[in-house]
């Protein structure tokens, strides 16, 4: 018989437009026990809120307490360091905030049964005791946004690791300090003033936050073990201890569990058959990764992923890697077969590496006579169509949610304008101090002058100039309200990276570090922004007090910055040639795949310049064609919708996902796919079509016990043998196994260890 437990459900996102679909079992008592609203229809307007979201509040249960800081500081640090500690390593791996969800669980109970309830100062107006009574929801939703400010990355450290690693030129702690925290931030101020469109209004609902709202209820209710069975908490120990265990293979012992490509086996000496094999370097055909890192590194965990995405990703990849990339190569587009099949290198026509130096002045500048005298510069096959893939991705969510979504939006759009009737949630959050809107703008104010000062002050490193400071906070300004309207609504959120590399590097070509400020603080600062607003909601959702939010999301994003820029400034500092791959030792962890990709970008867009790569003085102007591609493939599945529409699963296809599949390639390679499109299927369609109440329970704590697992013995790893530089070399530390994948197969191409043709 199935408990209470069992039948609370996590919400999967499913359907072809990022609808949430709920099961209707959800029991309908509270975690928290007052203001019960007898009326059904006092609750959301919106179903799968209405099935998810408790319609109560306590305001009386403590919320700023000693264990919350403590847990939730420590959550912070420990996600900061763990995520930026693996983002330079061959296989980064991305620590969600739902690890720290969990783990705190039990430390929080721990702390309420053991810390003194000794109350200090009684009688007085500091009055206050470290122990409150038992750990409650409130203080961990508190903590868990505390952990997602050191969730994912912190973007602008990019721009550190691309001036102090790549360009080698000179960037000093405190600018990148400033960088940072002023992308970091920056978004906090508009943020703010657009949260009573994208936050109060019911109609704004933000389905990724059903995803941990029922989480939350699921960890706060009480839970007996069934006999033979095991809590939660049971099985999330277990899972990580196994991971923690079975990460000594991939991580020291067998790294070659990471990418295992047989073909390259089987046929050691032909280039073809390693092109087609390589898991790491070529198209990746029987390749797989046998190591979490390889599954979650960049596309997060396939856990997480609803099917209907997991589907759409699977098609994306095989069109794009299996039919688009081998046909342009074997046709020889663009030259293809002088270059690897499969890098993100820059080459010059005779497949040599670019010499990136030759071509930058004194000043850090372009200087085009000496790039004139090298020659253009060319990108491999599969390299050249993501910025293709890029295009067409960013005209197709545009048109997808236009024609999906667009009347919805609308009417959303003009309700979330409109003074109404208030939903349960706005109205219980109502008799809470809210935040001044003043406290926000003076952030915006504060940022935007420190940044300004930063570029002009400190031009030599930043090369950004004020009027470029201004322009990209117009354009993250700007389409935050329309973004955050389609991601509160759709859960996707179209990026502006492209838009603003393009831009800067038309206004002000030739300055690869200006152009990559730019993009940052044009791109990121929009979703941080976004980022800021989803909390702002799971703070709505759960009752949290507005300024406790200000406080813990402030407090927080500035405890990150530190940690992230600390921990990546270490690791420059302390391991040598970190990201060089030509100095590097074959089996070195540290070759930085995204900051690779974050350089040539520069490269591309800021210092060679739009222009003369995409441009009407470029090699690859066609590549532009890809924007009509994009915008026109929605239309065929609209058209096709409407003309049957007792077809469903015509409705699941979403091209914005499916056209952008491998937006993530490179740094991503075949094997991070292939095994994440295997896992994903697992856990998306076979559990839980064959095993639901397994996959209700644990699906979710499996992904963080791996996730948690794995990071702690890497780190460990790290500290133990990696500083001492104790290795272990056999046939098994040989990653991958296809050292002829990267070699060109054009005639007289000749490239140092491969075969000339």
């Amino acid at each position: 018989m199935e408990t209470q437990q069992e039948q609370l459900t996590t919400p999967l996102l499913t359907g072809g437009e990022g609808v949430i679909k709920v099961h209707d079992n959800i029991p309908s008592t509270s975690l928290i026990s007052s203001e019960i609203m007898d009326d059904e229809e006092e609750n959301s307007p919106v179903k799968q809120v209405a099935l998810t979201v408790p319609i109560t509040d306590d305001p009386n249960l403590p919320v700023l307490t000693f264990r919350m800081w403590v847990l939730g500081t420590l959550s912070c640090i420990l996600l900061s360091f763990l995520n930026q500690f693996f983002w330079y390593r061959k296989e980064p791996l991305s620590i969600t905030a739902i690890s720290a969800q969990i783990a705190v669980v039990p430390l929080g109970h721990l702390m309420a049964s053991t810390i003194t309830n000794r109350i200090f100062f009684k009688g007085t107006r500091y009055e206050f005791t470290l122990n409150p009574g038992p750990f409650n929801v409130k203080e961990h939703v508190l903590i868990t946004i505390f952990a997602n400010s050191g969730a994912g990355t912190v973007y602008a450290i990019h721009i550190v690791s691309a001036v102090k690693v790549f360009y080698r030129e000179r960037i000093t702690f405190f600018v990148s300090l400033i960088v940072v925290i002023t992308t970091q931030v920056l978004g906090f101020g508009w943020a703010g003033i657009f949260r009573r469109y994208l936050v109060e209004p019911a109609e704004m609902w933000w389905p990724a936050n059903l995803v941990q709202v029922s989480l939350f209820r699921a960890l706060h209710e009480k839970e007996e073990r069934a006999k033979g069975g095991l809590t939660r908490t049971q099985f999330f120990l277990i899972a990580f201890v196994c991971s923690f265990a079975y990460y000594v293979l991939p991580g020291y012992l067998f790294p070659m569990l990471t990418s295992l490509s047989w073909v390259c086996w089987v046929f050691p000496n032909s280039v073809l058959a390693q092109q087609l094999g390589s898991g790491l370097k070529g198209l990746g055909l029987g390749a797989i990764g046998l190591d979490w890192s390889s599954v979650s590194s960049y596309l997060g965990s396939p856990l997480a992923s609803p099917w209907f995405a997991t589907a759409n990703m699977a098609v994306g990849f095989a069109f794009i890697m299996y039919v688009v990339t081998p046909i342009s190569y074997w046709l020889n587009f663009y030259n293809a077969k002088n270059f690897p099949i499969f890098s993100d290198g820059l080459f010059t026509s005779t497949g040599q590496d670019y010499n990136i130096s030759s071509i930058i002045d004194n000043k850090f500048n372009l200087d085009v006579a000496a790039y004139e005298k090298s020659g253009p510069l060319y990108l491999s096959t599969f390299f050249a169509m993501t910025y293709g893939v890029g295009f067409a991705a960013l005209s197709a969510t545009i048109v997808h949610v236009a024609l999906f979504h667009g009347r919805e939006i609308w009417q959303q759009s003009k309700t979330a304008f409109q003074e109404k009737k208030m939903d349960v949630h706005t109205r219980l959050m109502s008799k809470y101090n809210q935040v001044p809107e003043w406290w926000f703008v003076s952030i915006l104010i504060a940022n935007i002058a420190a940044t300004i000062f930063a570029c002009e002050y400190y031009n030599d490193q930043l090369q950004l100039p004020w009027w470029g400071v201004l322009v990209a906070c117009g354009l993250a300004i700007f389409f935050t309200l329309p973004i955050g309207i389609i991601t509160a609504t759709t859960n996707q959120t179209p990026g502006l990276n492209i838009i603003t590399e393009y831009i800067i590097g038309y206004l002000y070509p030739g300055r690869p570090v200006a152009n990559i400020c730019f993009k940052v603080y044009g791109y990121i600062s929009m979703t941080q922004a976004i980022t800021f607003l989803q909390d702002f909601k799971l703070g709505h959702y759960m009752k949290i007090p507005p300024r406790t939010m200000f406080m813990a999301q402030v407090v927080g994003t500035l405890i990150a910055a530190l940690v992230y820029l600390g921990t990546a400034w270490w690791l420059m500092d302390t391991i040598p040639n970190i990201c060089d791959t030509n100095l590097l030792p074959s089996n070195s962890p540290w070759t930085c795949p995204g900051d690779h990709v974050f350089y040539d970008a520069s490269v591309i867009w800021g210092l060679i310049g739009p222009r003369r790569i995409f441009g009407d003085l470029g090699t690859y102007a066609a590549i532009n064609w890809f924007f009509l591609i994009g915008a026109v493939a929605p239309l065929l599945v609209w058209f096709a919708h409407k003309a049957f529409p007792e077809k469903r699963w015509i409705s699941l296809i979403n091209m914005p996902i499916l056209i952008g599949a491998t937006g993530n390639m490179p740094p991503a390679t075949a094997v991070n796919y292939i095994s994440w499109i295997v896992v994903g299927f697992l856990s998306g369609f076979v559990v839980f079509r064959y095993r639901q109440n397994w996959w209700r329970r644990h699906n979710y704590v499996l992904s963080g016990a791996l996730d948690a697992g794995l990071a702690f013995m890497g780190v460990l790893l790290y500290l133990c043998l990696g500083m001492e530089e104790i290795s272990l070399t056999w046939w098994g530390s040989n990653l991958d196994g296809c050292p002829l994948a990267s070699c060109p197969t054009a005639k007289g191409i000749v490239v140092q260890g491969c075969p000339v043709f």
